[in-house]
């Protein structure tokens, strides 16, 4: 583990590589689901590369993925052997939520909580608007699957392995994670080295 983590709360990420890599036509063709991942921490760099791919600010105010009428009601929690923390993107770090390690919470397979790093994908159905409760559940999954498909993408770019899982243990990951009742686990993303 990077003891720099173990010393700080929140954790500030190097900025993100934004240029160069691969081409987006190879990158489709290698984006494949792998369950037989390592333990071996990722490092800052490619962490703040990742999460900046699947969810970061690429212009003023607009991200890396859609969202319906950029109502943004998608939080990452990012679990790491060192803590639970959630990433905020307008100032490239992640907030410390919990000093637990709570990979093991996010999933029921055999790989689970012994990865680098479970992104859990959290909808905030307060902030949208207008909908009817049948239209917030479209938008929040279809707003889900563009991050994930990113997270996939860039795992691909940097010989990466992961896998998006629906079977979480929601009530109990809830309720370890203080959620509100607005607040609802939409999928895992289970990223790290391929062995």
């Amino acid at each position: 583990m990077d003891t720099r983590l173990t010393q700080v709360t929140d954790i500030a990420l190097p900025a993100p590589r934004r240029k160069g890599g691969m081409p987006l036509m190879e990158a489709l063709n290698l984006r494949q689901s792998h369950r037989e991942l390592s333990p071996q921490p990722l490092d800052m760099q490619t962490l703040s590369d990742l999460l900046w791919a699947a969810w970061g600010y690429n212009r003023e105010h607009k991200r890396t993925a859609p969202s319906s009428h950029n109502r943004q009601e998608i939080d990452l929690y990012v679990f790491l052997e060192s803590g639970t923390y959630i990433y905020d993107a307008a100032g490239n770090r992640l907030l410390l939520h919990d000093h637990e390690d709570l990979r093991s919470l996010t999933g029921t397979q055999d790989f689970v909580g012994t990865t680098a790093v479970e992104i859990a994908m959290i909808a905030d159905t307060s902030k949208i608007k207008g909908k009817t409760p049948q239209g917030i559940i479209e938008a929040i999954y279809a707003n889900t699957g563009f991050i994930s498909q990113n997270i996939y993408l860039f795992c691909a770019h940097a010989g990466l392995g992961g896998v998006t899982r629906a079977i979480v243990p929601k009530e109990k990951l809830a309720q370890r994670l203080r959620l509100n009742d607005n607040q609802v686990i939409t999928l895992v993303h289970t990223v790290g080295h391929k062995k």
